[in-house]
């Protein structure tokens, strides 16, 4: 199964302390390497939002098959000086299955129809 996951974020008054120079280093530095440790599980595009929300600042789609990578992409990213020193914080997060109607059906509407055949036999 595909999972798409929306992640929101705002980026923090010490985040936008810095320079436009200080920043893209520090995003090269820390969060480039870490996305692009899971970028054979894990794919991912990036939105501002900031002009259209007063929620969060923007936010990221990640699609992957692979759950535990995602994990291991958060954990890996919390490890970083731009979430673990307060410049990025995480929001709400949106996790779907993509067309899971359609894998439920194909699996002959689920598991739950196939075990009650199997108990009244």
């Amino acid at each position: 199964m595909k999972y798409g996951i929306v992640l929101t974020y705002t980026v923090t008054e010490r985040w936008l302390a810095l320079s436009r120079e200080q920043r893209n280093a520090m995003r090269e530095a820390h969060l480039e390497p870490a996305f692009a440790a899971y970028a054979d599980r894990v794919r991912a595009r990036f939105f501002d939002a900031e002009a259209f929300s007063g929620r969060f600042s923007d936010f990221v789609v990640l699609e992957t098959e692979d759950l535990g990578a995602y994990y291991f992409l958060i954990e890996a990213l919390r490890d970083t000086p731009v979430i673990a020193e307060g410049y990025l914080t995480f929001g709400e997060i949106f996790l779907g299955v993509e067309d899971g109607f359609q894998a439920y059906e194909q699996a002959g509407r689920g598991g739950q129809a196939q075990g009650d055949e199997a108990r009244s036999r």
